[in-house]
């Protein structure tokens, strides 16, 4: 299946609640637009990966901090705390199972995203 990427970005405005695009594997392709800080949690059992699609993103970890551009990636090893953050706002691709709640072990929140939401 054929998806354009911008073309689903156009279809949502709001800010750290990420949209499924496709599944392959038992992983997610999400979308989220970011802009502001999201809160500190960590994922035990799943790596993140973030895949910066426009502006400028941050994931934040306690000794260090990864500015990504558009075009550029990281991945966050399981169990490693971190937070995500944006100036302005940016559109960020996020590769992850399922089953992972954005929040991870953070306490229910704003921004814990509806998990499951397709567009």
């Amino acid at each position: 299946m054929k998806v354009r990427i911008e073309e689903k970005f156009a279809a949502f405005a709001e800010h750290w609640r990420p949209k499924i695009i496709a599944q392959a594997n038992g992983q997610d392709i999400r979308l989220v637009k970011t802009k502001g800080i999201f809160p500190w949690h960590s994922h035990r059992d799943a790596e993140e990966t973030f895949l910066c699609w426009k502006g400028s993103f941050r994931v934040e970890f306690r000794d260090r901090v990864v500015t990504l551009e558009a075009g550029e990636m990281v991945v966050v090893p399981r169990g490693v705390e971190h937070r995500t953050a944006s100036d302005e706002e940016a559109e960020v691709l996020i590769f992850e199972p399922s089953e992972v709640v954005n929040t991870g072990d953070a306490v229910v929140s704003e921004f814990t995203a509806p998990q499951g939401i397709s567009i």
